[in-house]
């Protein structure tokens, strides 16, 4: 990663919780970690919003691996990134720490706005 800034940033997030409107709440764990096949960003990570009844309602993370449905020809791959929406596991293309805050403070946005 280039710019160390995001990174700090996103890694002085680590143990937040934000209590958000209408009773959600957001929550993150984040920890440098060495690189590796599993990380090759060198961050694990853990953004989660909540309803008011304590259900994550969407998240991303690299915390498991799973194998994203595949093409009827194509190979079997474990992505580690990815995405909860409600009860559905989507892949998650981890570009840069800022990328990954943008792109879940505007999904966060998106499901308590209702649009």
């Amino acid at each position: 990663m280039k710019d160390d800034t995001g990174l700090e940033t996103l890694l002085s997030l680590d143990s937040e919780i934000f209590p958000m409107d209408n009773g959600y709440w957001t929550k993150f764990e984040v920890k440098k970690v060495g690189r590796s096949d599993r990380v090759p960003h060198g961050v694990r990570y853990s953004l989660t919003l909540h309803d008011r009844s304590n259900r994550r309602v969407f998240g991303i993370d690299n915390a498991h691996g799973f194998k994203p449905k595949r093409k009827r020809f194509g190979a079997a791959k474990t992505t580690w990134d990815h995405q909860h929406v409600k009860e559905k596991v989507l892949p998650y293309e981890f570009e840069s720490p800022e990328s990954l805050l943008e792109d879940f403070w505007n999904e966060v946005e998106r499901i308590i706005g209702g649009k």
